[in-house]
């Protein structure tokens, strides 16, 4: 029996000889890992883009809207008709113990004025929960305090894109801008929260108290009104149980019977965007999928050339027949020249896969992440095809007949 050594140098010389066809044999090798690898990074960029601005929501959030008008037969969807209070947020933080806090929401968009400069921007009136609800600590300053939400006072916490808007490099704190040409003190710079999964600039926001929203700025059309309340349940697993309790509180507080329907809408915004999560990791999965077909296509081809390398190379399998070369030494020369052709193709897709996905990042914008364990599927799926589809070609080739082999033209 041949060594394995020789074996080897033989495949690699037969590979060497021919060059162009071994280069060309490569390719769909090189361009399957290629693609692998960048939807795969394109995918994985993507989640994780979506799983940071789940994150910078808040975590375990709940959301209730609420109801809708009826004009003329029409009904106008949910949030046309103001039916939540601030009696509801308090009833919600008293009495629903898997609520671990709860804030309101008066918004409305107006332009805010600082010296020559001006921001049309979301107000929110609020409470000093929403920091605990979104989870969104302060970079300085301070919150509102009880005080001033019963005396409405008018002071202000601003994101980083109002900030950048009207005072560029200054330092905010302590500053007046006016609001509706209502004059507010800046006691607060929130963090940076960056995009919604929804593509909304979460910093482009002035928080003030809920009481001064609704007295000096926004108005409401019964007292205490609110637009929206968003509730901080305590674990991802109280999610289920604090949706339940506070629909059947708020039915109980607005006199709902029970073959009325709401007046509000409960949504649990933690599943709704796992669930926009989890569709992004099947896109991933699918896109490594898609991409994998073209390993096959390449996997084909290096079956087809082997094939040929087989008949081309008849009289030198006969020679190396009748010198003592073993059914196996054929077979594994064949093995090794397809391997050795999927392999070197897995490296070199390997490496235009990093560059492309980078190039795109930087060109389209688009986040990718470039895993190991993308990198290490591709190639090793790309060995497994040498395998896989050079066994017909090195089965066949050992199978020849010694005499008939040297007698072939």
């Amino acid at each position: 029996m041949i060594g394995i050594p020789s074996t080897i140098k033989i495949a690699l010389r037969a590979l060497r000889v021919n060059k162009m066809r071994s280069a060309l044999t490569m390719l769909g090798i090189i361009i399957g890992v290629g693609a692998v690898i960048t939807m795969l990074a394109v995918g994985t960029g993507a989640s994780q883009r979506i799983s940071e601005q789940i994150s910078s929501m808040g975590s375990d959030l709940i959301i209730i809207l609420p109801g809708a008008t009826t004009a003329g037969g029409v009904r106008m969807g949910m949030g046309t008709q103001p039916t939540l209070s601030m009696g509801d947020v308090e009833a919600i933080k008293r009495e629903i113990t898997s609520v671990s806090y709860a804030a309101p929401d008066l918004s409305e968009v107006t332009q805010v004025v600082y010296g020559n400069q001006n921001w049309a921007t979301g107000v929110r009136g609020t409470t000093p929960d929403i920091l605990n609800v979104r989870d969104w600590p302060l970079e300085s300053g301070r919150s509102f305090t009880e005080q001033d939400i019963k005396s409405a006072t008018k002071v202000c916490m601003l994101g980083q894109t109002v900030i950048e808007n009207l005072f560029g490099n200054i330092d905010p704190i302590g500053k007046i801008v006016r609001i509706k040409k209502v004059p507010f003190t800046v006691v607060g710079i929130l963090s940076r929260k960056g995009q919604s999964p929804r593509g909304q600039d979460q910093d482009d926001v002035i928080y003030v108290p809920i009481t001064t929203a609704q007295k000096k700025l926004i108005g409401t059309v019964f007292p205490g009104m609110v637009r929206i309340i968003m509730v901080k349940a305590r674990s991802t697993e109280d999610l289920s149980t604090a949706e339940k309790k506070i629909t059947e509180l708020l039915r109980q507080r607005h006199k709902i019977g029970q073959k009325q329907e709401n007046d509000f809408t409960v949504r649990n915004l933690t599943e709704i965007w796992q669930t926009q999560e989890q569709s992004t990791k099947v896109m991933t999965i699918l896109l490594g999928a898609i991409a994998s077909v073209s390993l096959l296509v390449g996997g084909i081809g290096i079956m087809n050339i082997m094939l040929v390398s087989v008949t081309e190379r008849t009289r030198e399998i006969g020679i190396r027949m009748a010198v003592g070369a073993k059914t196996w030494d054929i077979r594994l020369q064949f093995i090794i020249e397809a391997l050795t052709l999927s392999l070197i193709g897995g490296i070199t897709g390997i490496i235009i896969g990093i560059a492309g996905s980078n190039v795109l990042s930087i060109l389209a914008g688009w986040p990718t992440i470039i895993l190991p364990f993308s990198i290490i599927l591709a190639f090793g799926f790309s060995g497994l095809v040498g395998i896989f589809f050079g066994i017909y070609p090195a089965h066949k080739a050992s199978l020849l007949n010694p005499i008939e082999a040297l007698r072939y033209e």
